[in-house]
């Protein structure tokens, strides 16, 4: 692995001396997005004091965390394996894209392999920049396809779909794009000549949670258990809905279809996949489909930040307390020591903040976590002043 480093992460002394999380290694591959992990068996333990690190963070009335870590063990130590951010364009450049900072980290907790991938694309297509989280099962690959194909799907899509007037019929683009990846990747195991290797391909998927962010909107579209979460005037808003089994709708819709949600250590599409939407998995369909859930948000004025992540960390973490974590690494309560030639924007900061905490608190799964920052609108200084030039929203 390149460019490892030791960081010790730090918190402020205002929230306590206890707080300071201590001996915990972290490896930091530098780059925009993630390529390749290897496996690891994490053997180290955190300090006691990365437990103490939520009920830190947790005072002035925030909802306590779905922790299932327990309070006497430690966390084991996580492999960074991507961050990235993106300032926008120097001051005066105009760029199509929104620019709007970002920070983002994908860790592989205490897996053996590294199964999340992640997508950030500024200016994928007029006036609108390109964030996603995919979780994979049963394997890397779907994940990592999703990863270098679907901004591009999506950008045809869009391109192809502008009507006369200009609009985007954000619902019908999302759709078409989610069929066209899960088309790709089930056609790719039919070509695989070999049996058991496409077989192997046809049992593994990924969840994908998609935000887009224009001048004045925000479009999510979502497939599977990963969440988007919007902090606006401070509150925690739900972007998306997770998609599990048990879910009314979704428990409905897959008995309609003929399957079965079976309770078998959680409950289990057919007792086997524990979300009900996801790219990929052939062998599940059609009770598992690749149909994501969109929806259009107005921006607005008291818009913070946005937080999309893997179920890594909201197995753990609820909404509030990740939305307070970030506002506290923005306002400079929560300051975090970085290596020489690391990022050092906040939303990065953040993003390695959730990360870390994530871990403290249990995460048993890979976690990936994307921080997009709404309030600096750098390129065209406004929130309703958009690009003439662009389609209408």
């Amino acid at each position: 692995m390149d460019s490892v480093e030791t960081i010790k992460p730090r918190v402020d002394p205002q929230l306590g001396a206890d707080a300071y999380v201590k001996k915990r290694r972290t490896g930091i591959k530098e780059e925009a997005s993630f390529r390749s992990s290897k496996g690891v068996e994490e053997e180290s333990k955190m300090d006691d004091g990365a437990v103490k690190l939520n009920s830190e963070l947790s005072t002035s009335g925030s909802s306590a965390p779905e922790s299932s870590a327990s309070q006497s063990g430690g966390a084991s130590d996580g492999e960074v394996v991507s961050e990235s951010e993106e300032q926008g364009g120097k001051e005066g450049e105009k760029r199509v894209s929104t620019c709007v900072p970002h920070g983002s980290m994908s860790v592989i907790g205490r897996r053996r392999a590294m199964e999340d991938a992640l997508t950030v694309a500024p200016g994928e297509f007029d006036s609108y920049d390109f964030y996603a989280v995919y979780d994979g099962h049963g394997g890397a690959k779907v994940a990592y396809a999703c990863r270098d194909r679907l901004h591009r799907l999506l950008a045809k899509e869009i391109e192809d779909a502008i009507n006369g007037e200009g609009r985007i019929d954000w619902e019908n683009v999302m759709v078409a794009s989610f069929s066209k990846m899960d088309e790709e990747i089930n056609g790719e195991a039919n070509q695989v000549e070999d049996r058991s290797t496409s077989s192997l391909l046809r049992s593994m998927g990924s969840t994908a949670v998609v935000v887009v962010v224009g001048p004045e909107k925000l479009v999510v579209a979502n497939c599977g258990d990963s969440r988007a979460v919007l902090c606006r005037r401070g509150v925690a808003v739900p972007l998306s809905r997770d998609h599990k089994p048990d879910r009314p709708d979704e428990r409905e819709r897959v008995e309609a279809a003929g399957g079965k949600v079976i309770n078998w250590n959680g409950f289990r599409i057919l007792g086997v996949l524990s979300t009900s939407r996801s790219i990929g998995d052939y062998f599940l369909k059609p009770y598992v489909t690749p149909k994501p859930e969109v929806t259009v948000w107005e921006r607005e004025e008291f818009d913070d930040f946005i937080v999309i992540a893997s179920d890594g960390l909201w197995d753990v973490i609820t909404n509030e307390l990740a939305c307070k974590i970030v506002r506290k690494c923005f306002d400079g309560q929560i300051r975090r020591r970085v290596s020489e030639g690391m990022s050092r924007s906040c939303a990065a900061k953040a993003a390695a903040m959730l990360t870390e905490l994530a871990m403290a608190q249990g995460s048993k799964d890979n976690i990936s976590v994307v921080v997009v920052e709404l309030k600096k609108h750098l390129c065209y200084g406004g929130l309703k002043l958009k690009n003439p030039n662009s389609p209408s929203h």
